[in-house]
């Protein structure tokens, strides 16, 4: 019978270390393959070049390596690139890479498709297959970290968990991918520089808090009154926005940081006074900025961008309440890689 091979990237440093001494090597043979998988991003065992090829060979015997592969890649006429990623069982995610002049930001993705139903969110419309294990979290950053350096000549500078899927509802996977991805023995990025967009899962956002994370929050908001957020984002209707409130208040007590709302306005759905001044009023409940971000079209006649005086009169009132408030233009709209837009199409 076959062996099958195992996923070697599954096995801790110390697990490592451990099998080397099994198999009558010197542990730090394990340090030396850890560091190839997670420091370096090797995706071949013959590119680990201080191995023996007999050790090499052994590891391609017993093990495999399941990197992502993109598949497809997109640029803007803006800069911005879509990367269609095949994963290892031929399933598909995408990933983009968001450049200014200042800086790379690398949208993730989570989750091939999505576990929750957001009715403006192309992605939403796809069947949550599975969800993404650490590694592949890992390589979507490892391939727009290499685009970055080769297109900008700089290396990756933000990433931000907004791509395809809900970060909370693949918790554990998305906290080692970024433990692998902000530790001296991985990539060694400020947790400062990564930020957690979550829908609202409130449960597991009271977990994240205490579990101390450095990097940001953000809370894909888009109504602070139930009866509409319930309409855009049906899943409201099991977290609604008091228990999310909760989560906000418990969130702040443990970290002592301010959480960022990600808003869209739209035409006749929430551009209204009354829709300004609940957002005013829920602003109020721990410290927080708000981005109001340019709505993308995912061909849905119910959702169309607001008029600049909507959006107007929502910055003109946060800043005259003291919020901090950021319009924010989207960027890759013309090759779909815009947030909301993440559909697996070309």
């Amino acid at each position: 019978m076959k062996e099958t091979k195992k996923d070697i990237r599954s096995y801790t440093q110390d697990e490592l270390r451990e099998y080397f001494v099994d198999q009558g090597q010197q542990a730090f043979r394990g340090n030396q393959v850890y560091e190839w998988l997670w420091k370096k991003g090797a995706h071949h065992f013959e590119d680990m070049t201080n191995l023996s090829k007999e050790t090499r060979a052994f590891l391609q015997e017993h093990f495999v390596i399941n990197h992502i592969k993109v598949d497809h890649m997109q640029r803007s006429k803006d800069g911005t690139i879509k990367n269609a990623v095949k994963l290892h069982d031929g399933l598909t995610v995408e990933s983009v890479m968001i450049p200014t002049p200042t800086r790379t930001t690398a949208c993730v993705s989570s989750q091939v498709g999505c576990s929750l139903n957001c009715e403006f969110c192309a992605t939403a419309r796809l069947k949550r297959m599975r969800n993404l294990n650490p590694d592949e979290i890992y390589d979507q950053v490892v391939a727009i970290d290499q685009q970055s350096r080769s297109y900008h000549n700089r290396p990756l500078s933000n990433i931000v968990f907004m791509g395809m899927g809900e970060p909370l509802m693949n918790y554990n996977n998305v906290i080692k991918s970024i433990d692998k991805i902000t530790g001296d023995d991985g990539l060694g990025m400020s947790p400062k520089r990564i930020t957690l967009s979550t829908s609202g899962v409130p449960k597991m956002m009271k977990k994240l808090a205490d579990d101390r994370p450095r990097f940001n929050l953000a809370l894909s908001l888009h109504s602070a009154i139930d009866e509409k957020r319930v309409k855009i984002m049906p899943f409201n209707e099991q977290f609604p926005l008091e228990d999310i409130k909760d989560a906000l208040r418990y969130w702040y007590d443990k970290t002592g940081t301010r959480v960022t709302y990600e808003y869209v306005v739209w035409k006749g759905i929430n551009d209204t006074k009354e829709d300004i001044d609940a957002l005013i009023d829920f602003c109020k409940v721990i410290p927080c900025k708000v981005n109001i971000i340019e709505y993308n079209s995912i061909d849905d006649a119910r959702f169309e961008q607001a008029s600049k005086q909507a959006v107007d009169a929502y910055e003109r009132e946060l800043n005259r309440y003291g919020f901090t408030v950021n319009v924010r233009r989207s960027r890759g709209k013309d090759i779909d890689a815009a947030c909301g837009q993440l559909a697996n199409k070309e």
